[in-house]
């Protein structure tokens, strides 16, 4: 690690305690800082009439401002241009830049880091829901100060490869959304000449009673909203069962959450869920081989029009009052195409479904990059 010298806060920074006479029959812009380094944005537009403190500090573009509330939370940043004149209560204080010492871009890249928001959190004092950051305390941590021109050579560095990373991660946005796009435009030329069946006739509801026995304990199966799939819930006791009644779940059965099937909430068993109950809010339905396949019907469910078909047949208000019923999931309408157009686009599924868990798998290390790069920029690797 280089020799860099470390400098407080004091030096660097100044107390800008500008203010303004809020006129009630101006507007004014309120800034709002987020937590965890997510950016310093405008809260809201508000007439000078219902602000409630008639004096206002004054926001100047550049500024590094810090709540002193959340400061424990990464809640810190520098005003952008947009904010320049917009105001803040003196929950947010605002310091000027010595520029010819500190670059703001390294102060701000600096201050998103672990070591900063630890800094801040022992600088701040106060009971659980009343903890503030305390400006003496503050002014005196201590930063790393590289000479001005290294400053400005890393935060160049820094934002470059922030910049690729951003831009890894929205073309692996786009190329999963253009392969749902592509897969949901097969679907509906596929489907637009198919005929329709009620779901009873393809995939009948199949019930299979679990007997429940004291002293054993039963895996349950959950299923996501918004087509997500499903998911493993904590096993139950007997006990917990109560008079609750259980049904087993196969791989390849076609389960309907009756409570949120009007949100997306379907799924086809995977083969890890085998052993798998479901109580009976959960309804299963096996397609027959010989005229559908269950993944084919899935999707169909999270298109528009088969989200609005069970929209419809779950009668009610909303949430937990709106239930898709025994009678009504049987008669569902669902386009059936020829059995080898199902498969092919089965096939297409798959692999649209495989890139988008290669992708998941990468997203933690994706997600880890910039911290990474933080850390190596601040300890003079970059």
């Amino acid at each position: 690690m280089p020799e860099w010298e470390r400098v407080v806060l004091k030096e660097l920074l100044t107390r800008s305690r500008e203010t303004i006479a809020v006129d009630p029959q101006g507007t004014y812009k309120q800034v709002t800082v987020r937590m965890k380094h997510k950016g310093v944005v405008l809260r809201e537009e508000k007439s000078g009439a219902i602000i409630g403190t008639t004096r206002q500090f004054l926001a100047r573009t550049g500024q590094f401002i810090i709540s002193s509330i959340d400061a424990r939370n990464g809640a810190n940043g520098l005003i952008p241009e947009s904010l320049n004149g917009a105001i803040v209560t003196n929950d947010f204080w605002l310091f000027n830049v010595d520029s010819s010492r500190l670059d703001r871009d390294w102060l701000d890249l600096y201050s998103s880091t672990p070591d900063f928001v630890e800094a801040c959190t022992t600088a701040s004092e106060g009971t659980t829901n009343r903890v503030r950051l305390k400006e003496d305390r503050f002014l005196a941590l201590e930063i790393p100060l590289p000479p001005l021109p290294e400053q400005q050579r890393i935060v160049a560095r820094v934002k470059g490869l922030l910049a690729k990373v951003e831009e890894a991660q929205q073309l692996a946005d786009e190329r999963e959304e253009t392969s749902r796009r592509l897969l949901s435009s097969i679907f509906m030329t596929m489907t637009a000449d198919a005929p329709t069946y009620p779901l009873g006739k393809v995939a009948p509801l199949v019930r299979r009673p679990v007997e429940v026995v004291d002293g054993k304990s039963y895996a349950e199966l959950g299923v996501r909203s918004f087509g997500r799939g499903t998911f493993h819930k904590p096993n139950l006791s007997a006990l917990d069962v109560g008079t609750k009644k259980l049904f087993r779940i196969e791989p390849g059965d076609l389960i309907f959450n009756i409570v949120f099937a009007w949100e997306g909430a379907v799924a086809v068993a995977q083969p890890e869920d085998v052993g798998r109950v479901g109580s009976h809010r959960f309804l299963t339905c096996v397609a027959n081989p010989d005229m559908v396949l269950p993944e084919f019907l899935n999707f169909y469910f999270q298109t528009s029009q088969g989200l609005a078909d069970l929209e419809a047949a779950s009668p009610g208000g909303a949430g937990r009052n709106r239930t898709l019923s025994l009678k009504n999931v049987a008669l569902l309408p669902v386009p059936i195409p020829d059995l080898r157009e199902q498969r092919y686009f089965v096939s297409l599924l798959n692999r649209v479904n495989g890139v988008g868990k290669q992708r998941g798998s990468l997203q933690p290390q994706l997600q880890a990059l910039p911290s990474s790069i933080l850390a190596q920029a601040f300890a003079g690797a970059l």
